[in-house]
């Protein structure tokens, strides 16, 4: 079984150890030439013993065909539990489907990381602990992000927090600064606690995916990645790729989302993956997909694995695509919400507004630690019940200013400026956020002082910063654009000659 899966693709001599598979897997995909050849033995010892006994007759002799794969046709399938890759049809895939990313994987930072240290030294704990760690970081910031945006942050991160002990001394703020712009920043607060929590039990990196599931945030995927790449443990992973190139190697219409679909996914996942090569054949299931079997243009002539594939045998002979498998789930409807974002900046000086670039302060909240976009920094906002006017929307950011600050608008400081600025639709995986933005101005009566003395810090955290600070702050994207805005709003409103014209002027002198 070694040889024709490995030797075949050319890649590991035959000398290197092979571990022994831990998923468990149909008698019909795990048996081994061995196995075959005692089986036989066995059936002639039989035969031999029952001739010696009767030694009347001559027993038949039964011949025994060898396993083959059955042509199924599939259109429409309800319950994949009967469904299994035969061995032929394991052997197959796997030695073509490793010769392809032998020869065509992508130059990717984390690969290079987890693949120099295995051939440098692969059993020591400190060299298989920081490929582990690189293979994470990298799985969690790929969920839900595009290859190319991930290489800059992961190539960032490694240089600022090159181990996971690194890592364990970050603040929350610090990691949240360094995923600004990555989205999902759970993820990210997720990868702290879990460093802290490794490295509290003595810093050894989990190696068994029973072991790494008890780490808060990695899950059944992130921790097959870990311990297949990692690790060398035979276990499967399962994404979006994954299912979309099992699908149509199998032609399997069920509903993708569902929990028993799924966890059929996972099924023939664990049959496919091989067992001396599990990270690599993971790696490049996932690249199968993301490379060639893609959701809506996939390169069939380019497919190592197209003589296997169930989908575009059944569209030769049928109105049915290849693109048909998985079938399309309709997406949840995004919920609308409305949210009025005052960006409030203090001044210590009236006559500092004529400039665009002012040196107020300016006011940031923090959310909640739980939810949405938690522990993360943003204007003072209020959420609205709907669409709302101009009038519904200052009366919610005075009542919220005047609660949070004990800010009176008309008592404890004096307007310099307020104006509506505009409006901005942040898009969420499963919100739908429209932003009024305004920019209100203060003059505070006793300056900073009398503000951080009446503000209860137990019911809400809060800073100033001034817009340098700012400026250089992890914000996320929906932050930084109503920024962008404001900045926008101050040049073009306090400048007296517009920037075409600036330049033009220039450019003549």
């Amino acid at each position: 079984l070694y040889f024709q899966t490995h030797c075949v693709a050319g890649k590991t001599p035959q000398s290197v150890h092979c571990p022994p598979p831990r998923v468990e897997y149909t008698h019909s995909t795990t048996m081994s030439m061995n196995d075959v050849v005692d089986g036989k033995k066995k059936k002639k010892k039989t035969a031999a013993a029952t001739t010696s006994t009767t030694n009347k007759k001559r027993p038949r002799r039964v011949r025994v065909s060898k396993p083959k794969c059955e042509e199924k046709e599939v259109t429409i399938a309800g319950d994949i539990e009967d469904f299994n890759f035969c061995r032929d049809e394991t052997l197959e895939i796997r030695a073509s489907l490793l010769e392809w990313y032998d020869h065509n994987q992508r130059d990717l930072p984390w690969r290079r990381i987890s693949s120099g240290d295995e051939e440098n030294d692969g059993d020591d704990k400190d060299v298989s602990g920081r490929r582990a760690y690189a293979v994470w970081v990298s799985e969690v910031m790929l969920q839900q992000t595009r290859v190319q945006t991930v290489i800059g942050y992961f190539n960032r991160w490694m240089l600022k927090w090159p181990t996971i002990h690194h890592l364990a001394r970050a603040s929350l703020e610090e990691v949240n600064e360094m995923w600004a712009g990555l989205g999902y920043y759970r993820r990210g607060r997720y990868l702290l606690e879990g460093a802290k929590l490794i490295v509290e039990e003595g810093g050894g990196f989990p190696k068994t995916v029973h072991a790494l599931r008890k780490v808060r945030g990695i899950g059944d995927y992130t921790a097959g990645a870990i311990a297949s790449i990692a690790f060398k443990e035979a276990v499967p992973v399962v994404d979006g790729n994954v299912v979309r190139v099992i699908a149509r190697l199998k032609a399997i219409s069920a509903n993708p989302k569902d929990s028993v679909t799924i966890k059929n996914f996972w099924k023939l996942a664990g049959q496919l993956v091989d067992p001396c090569r599990p990270g690599d054949f993971n790696q490049a299931l996932m690249e199968l997909g993301a490379t060639i079997c893609t959701p809506l243009s996939p390169t069939c002539s380019a497919c190592p694995v197209s003589g296997q594939c169930h989908a575009l045998s059944v569209s030769r002979s049928s109105s049915v695509l290849v693109t048909d498998y998985p079938i399309r789930v309709l997406k949840a409807k995004q919920r609308h919400d409305y949210s009025a974002v005052s960006v409030v900046e203090i001044l210590e000086d009236h006559d500092m507004m004529v400039e665009p670039q002012s040196d107020g302060i300016f006011l940031l909240v923090k959310r909640p630690d739980e939810g949405l976009l938690g522990g993360l920094w943003e204007f003072p906002s209020v959420l609205l019940g709907g669409e709302a006017d101009l009038a519904t929307r200052k009366e919610a950011i005075d009542q919220f200013l005047k609660k949070s600050f004990d800010l009176d608008l008309k008592k404890s400081c004096s307007v310099v400026l307020r104006e509506d600025v505009g409006e901005y639709v942040h898009v969420f995986t499963h919100i739908r956020l429209k932003m009024y933005v305004e920019l209100l101005v203060l003059q505070l009566k006793g300056g900073m002082n009398a503000l951080r003395g009446k503000l209860d810090s137990k019911t809400m955290t809060w800073k100033s910063v001034d817009s340098k600070a700012l400026s250089s702050m992890g914000l996320t994207s929906g932050v930084r654009k109503v920024y962008t805005m404001i900045q926008k709003f101050k040049q073009e409103r306090f400048d007296p000659i517009p920037t075409k014209a600036r330049k033009k002027k220039t450019l003549r002198n």
